[in-house]
Order: C-alpha cells, then sequence, then structure tokens
C-alpha cells in the first residue's frame, strides 16, 4: 500500500500561522495599550489569515473526485452549525449574551472561515475553467464587494469575497515555486528586509484604521469612502499582504521538526481556541498587562495553548465534532 507523506514545508508554515492566530486574537483587547503591540497586531492580521487562505486554496486542486461537493458541505456546514450553537451557548454562560439565542446567519468571531471556506471550495469549480485570467476577476470581486453595505458579516459574505483572490491565487500556484523561493538565498534575504520593512511601516507609515481594513468584513462607506476611494485602498491592501504573505513562506524551513506534525491540526486550534481566549480575557490578570514584558509570557502561553488544542487527547474528545464522519453511499 502506498503511504500518503504529509510535506512538512506546508505543515511548519500551518503551525506558524496558527500560532499567530491564536497570539494575534489574544491581542486583541490589549492591542492599543502599546504602540509596538498595535504595530504588531496590525503586522500579523495583513497577512496570517490570507496566508492560510493561500494554502488551503493550494490544497484544494482535487476538486474533480467524486464526492468532492459531499465532503466539502460536511467538513464545513455541520462543524459550523455544532460550533455556533456552542458558542452562542458559551456566551450566554460567561456573560457576553444576556440572551441566549442561536443565529445562524452571523457566524461568531472565527466561524466565519467555516462558512467562506464553503464557498470558496465551490467557487473553485466555475473559476478552474478561467486559469490565470480569473485573477484579476477574482480581485476584481473582492474589491467590488466594499461596494455594499449589506455584504458585511451575514453568511461572511463580504470576507468571502474579499478573500477569495488568496484562495484562488493558492488554487493556481505549484508546489515547484514555493520550492524556488527556499532555493533562492537572495529571495530569502530580500524576504527577510520586507517582512521588517512591512512591520517599520505598521508603526510608523500605515494609518491605525488598517486594522479594520484587514479584516475585509465591512464596506467602504464604513470608512466614510466614496465607492472608488475604498477600491483603490484595498487594492493597496491587497498588495501588501500578497507582499508580505510570500516574503513569510520564503522563510518556511522545509525540513521535519518536532512541531511538524502539530501542522495537520491547526482546524483543531482554530475551532477551540477562541473558548480559551475569550474566557482568559474575563480574567483581572490579562487586564492588568501593561507591560512590554508581559506580552512574552502571553505569546508562551498561546504557544502551549496551540500545543494543548493539537494533542492525540484533545482531538480524540473533539474529532466527532470537527471531523464528522458520514455513512458512505452504497453503490449497487
Amino acid at each position: 500500500m502506498m503511504t500518503k507523506v504529509r510535506d512538512s514545508y506546508f505543515d511548519n508554515a500551518k503551525f506558524f500561522l496558527i500560532l499567530l492566530v491564536v497570539f494575534g486574537h489574544s491581542l486583541t483587547n490589549l492591542k492599543s495599550d502599546i504602540p509596538v503591540i498595535n504595530s504588531l497586531y496590525t503586522f500579523i492580521f495583513i497577512f496570517h489569515m490570507p496566508a492560510f487562505i493561500l494554502i488551503s486554496g493550494y490544497f484544494s486542486k482535487h476538486f474533480r473526485k467524486p464526492g468532492y461537493v459531499r465532503n466539502v458541505v460536511k467538513k464545513t456546514l455541520i462543524p459550523y452549525f455544532i460550533f455556533q450553537v456552542a458558542y452562542s451557548y458559551f456566551y450566554y454562560m460567561t456573560g457576553y449574551e444576556k440572551v441566549f439565542k442561536i443565529d445562524l446567519v452571523s457566524p461568531h468571531w472565527t466561524l466565519w472561515f467555516l462558512v467562506s471556506i464553503l464557498f470558496w471550495k465551490l467557487m473553485i469549480i466555475p473559476f478552474s475553467r478561467l486559469g490565470k485570467p480569473g485573477l484579476p476577476i477574482a480581485i476584481m470581486l473582492g474589491v467590488a464587494a466594499g461596494f455594499f453595505n449589506t455584504f458585511e458579516t451575514d453568511f461572511s459574505a463580504s470576507r468571502t469575497l474579499a478573500f477569495f483572490p488568496f484562495f484562488y491565487l493558492g488554487y493556481l500556484l505549484k508546489k515547484e515555486q514555493f520550492m524556488q523561493l527556499l532555493t533562492r538565498t537572495p529571495a530569502r534575504i530580500a524576504s527577510l528586509f520586507v517582512l521588517i520593512g512591512v512591520f517599520l511601516a505598521c508603526h510608523d507609515v500605515f494609518p491605525n484604521d488598517l486594522q479594520d481594513w484587514v479584516l475585509h468584513d465591512s464596506s467602504y462607506h464604513t470608512f466614510g469612502l466614496s465607492n472608488w476611494e475604498g477600491g483603490i485602498t484595498r487594492l493597496f491592501v491587497y498588495g501588501i499582504s500578497f507582499l508580505t504573505i510570500f516574503a513569510f513562506m520564503a522563510l518556511i524551513p522545509k525540513k521535519r521538526f518536532s512541531f511538524t506534525a502539530l501542522g495537520k491540526n491547526t482546524l483543531y486550534v482554530y475551532l477551540l481556541h477562541g473558548f480559551f481566549i475569550k474566557t482568559m480575557v474575563l480574567f483581572p490578570l490579562y487586564k492588568n498587562i501593561e507591560h512590554l514584558y508581559q506580552y512574552s509570557f502571553l505569546f508562551t502561553a498561546s504557544l502551549a495553548l496551540c500545543y494543548l488544542l493539537a494533542s492525540r487527547p484533545v482531538r480524540l474528545f473533539t474529532k466527532p465534532f470537527i471531523e464528522i464522519k458520514m455513512p458512505r453511499l452504497q453503490q449497487r
């Protein structure tokens, strides 16, 4: 029997990205206290989810397999319903919401990704016929999503269209193109300077509301801009995100490390970490984080949480809710 060997390069990338997701979310209520932390928050959000989405697109090339649509729906909608209800109950029990209600239209916090990836994986079927010319079309759709106030958080519509260019570019890319980044020393050195430059720009050049722009969940009118001004701004944000993604990907090692195996279990970390972060925010100890050195402890806690949620015991307990098993249809 042939054994499927996972690619360490992409698992390494996913591990670092999920760590940034957890750490970034732990900073959400603290990001404005210290300027350098505020800049770090913006820097993380410029590329961490776009990079995740690009990698998801890269691994979505097998949509012609039988049962593709059924599997996509199973792996996205069912966990979405389960965790949407779970978060609704959690918010009520912890006091975030005064009334218990289940709203399936507006995804709770991180759950927008499940809704969006369902649509991305379905959109790739017709877009695949366009090939490379489909990328500018995807970008135009992403820009146009900001024209309408109705395309915001409901059913993750705004983010689905705005982030789709990253997903589609990932679909178009081949492994050889990623490897070229790793084998060219000048490209890797340049990538390091790009990351440093983007971070410094977040600190000294970019406006503070860039934090809201990179979320891609609001219309241009929300920012007080016309469609023309908003469209140009989104294209600029796209450019910065694409540049930062590839600079980040160029520095990812392709060798296997002790943390590499955790990269294949990032969905568990992504869906579960919100309960821990939202609980942590309620404690006075979290609210008293004021000094720069204390954020190093927060980063260490984020790392420990990633290891915990990707561990085998946690996966065995939560697998029935995250990796839904459905009986196969018997063929006659």
